[in-house]
């Protein structure tokens, strides 16, 4: 199984999603106009436009109700009421539309029968996939070799993500004596001892390696002979709980894989290609943003004196400083010892407007210049200030990794972990910033900037 297989599985579902509600459209105008009505809206009136029109709004509207993210629906019941609500808010943002630009109307009186329908087939679909995928009987048999925090976490990952379509049988412990007492819902099928037949016994499907100590009692031979064969799929620790969650286990992480598990080799066309796509990115978010922002710089201005802007350094690629800019938020005396201080929740050093700007990210608009200046790109790790910097390299593994890539004004890690303001939030980060810099594509990119338009306007991790 490649590692972009949960990304592969969200685009097939995202297309089926896509036909069930344009096919839904067709039905109703059918119910509506007839068959002739119904040809005639659609090869005369552009219906076939229209009909793809109004399937994209759906489909984006399904993606602000995180109808495409496997960890956040935990239940079928949960499903459906996302599902509804955000096919009900595709229609009102339609029908709004409508008002204003009528020809691009499908046909009076179909949008009735054209949401019942939507509704209905999308929940049918949905409900069905979620059983099947979830089913305890249905996916890939997943036990995983050692009893370590690693393994626990991996363990304790697939449980958490039964729609990925893996099934913890259990783990398999270095020797007999292992015992799990605070962790009843994860099993000891036995020891690496008797792996062949654990395997058999168990049908598994895949073996997790999360030995890290490969001296002395590892199963070398019975995992060679399982390989060969062609008996089972055998796959480092590592690999699979990225995999599935999305980041880089820092406590299993060694630079072998890292090595030999890293991307491509960047062409010159491609990294062209992507830095046209980022500074065209900057530049459509600096037009956009252009009336907010002389609010915003006008609001700063009648609360508190001091400038509008806050330069203040950061860490980019290579280790290089820069001076990063955004909208004051925070009294002029935020920092009059001159020590950097960590941003906390609630932060009293912040005034009022800078509440507001901070909640919603408007803040950060003044870094579009920073990307157009080629400081930064739209999507990165996140700059941090070089004095926090030199402390996180010291107190964790392989920190100054994530500078091999641009900074970005957002991130795999933004929109993954919450606002972090501690050691532990920054090797937490550090995790979702490594995966990103393995995996870095347009692709991954774009699904990232599509996350962060719907954290921005559901004004998530705002600190």
């Amino acid at each position: 199984m490649k590692a972009s297989h949960l990304r592969h599985r969200i685009i097939a579902l995202l297309i089926f999603d896509a036909i069930i509600t344009y096919s839904s459209l067709i039905l109703a105008l059918i119910l509506r106009l007839g068959v002739e009505g119904t040809k005639y809206q659609l090869n005369e009136r552009n219906g076939w436009l229209k009909a793809s029109f109004i399937t994209l709004v759906c489909i984006l509207s399904m993606h602000l109700y995180d109808l495409y993210e496997y960890t956040v629906i935990k239940n079928r019941l949960e499903l459906l009421l996302r599902l509804v609500q955000a096919v009900g808010v595709a229609w009102i943002f339609l029908a709004i539309f409508f008002y204003f630009v009528p020809e691009m109307m499908i046909g009076r009186g179909t949008s009735i029968y054209a949401v019942l329908l939507v509704i209905t087939f999308l929940s049918i679909w949905r409900v069905s996939l979620h059983f099947l995928l979830g089913h305890p009987d249905i996916g890939e048999r997943v036990a995983i070799v050692g009893t370590n925090k690693p393994a626990i976490d991996t363990a304790e990952a697939i449980l958490h993500r039964p729609d990925a379509g893996y099934r913890l049988i259990g783990l398999i412990a270095e020797n007999h004596s292992v015992k799990l007492e605070k962790k009843p819902e994860i099993k000891i099928l036995g020891s690496v001892d008797e792996l062949y037949q654990i395997v058999k016994r168990e049908n598994i499907d895949r073996l997790v390696i999360a030995v890290l100590e490969r001296r002395g009692n590892f199963p070398t031979e019975t995992l060679l002979k399982l390989s060969l064969a062609g008996e089972v799929l055998i796959e480092e620790c590592a690999s699979f709980y990225e995999r599935i969650t999305g980041q880089v286990h820092l406590d299993m992480l060694r630079p072998s894989w890292l090595i030999f598990n890293s991307r491509r080799k960047q062409t010159r066309f491609s990294y062209i290609l992507r830095e046209v796509v980022h500074r065209a990115l900057a530049l459509i978010g600096l037009i956009v943003s252009l009336p907010i922002a002389i609010i915003t710089a006008i609001l700063i201005k009648i609360e508190s004196e001091g400038d509008i802007f806050y330069r203040q350094e950061r860490t980019g690629k290579n280790g290089k400083t820069f001076q990063l800019i955004k909208f004051r938020s925070m009294r002029v005396d935020a920092e009059k010892n001159g020590q950097p201080v960590w941003a906390q929740p609630n932060d009293d050093r912040v005034t009022r407007v800078g509440k507001i700007i901070r909640k919603a990210r408007i803040d950060e608009i003044p870094q579009f210049w920073n990307i157009l200046k080629g400081e930064m790109s739209f999507v990165g790790p996140r700059p941090e200030r070089p004095q926090f910097v030199e402390q996180l390299a010291k107190q964790i593994p392989f920190y100054e990794h994530r500078h091999l890539t641009q900074p970005g004004l957002t991130g795999w890690a933004q929109i993954n972990y919450p606002y972090g303001s501690s050691v532990e939030d920054a090797k937490k980060k550090l995790q979702y910033d490594l995966y990103y810099i393995k995996n870095q594509s347009l692709t991954l990119d774009l699904v990232i900037v599509l996350e962060t338009i719907k954290t921005v306007i559901f004004g998530r991790g705002g600190r």
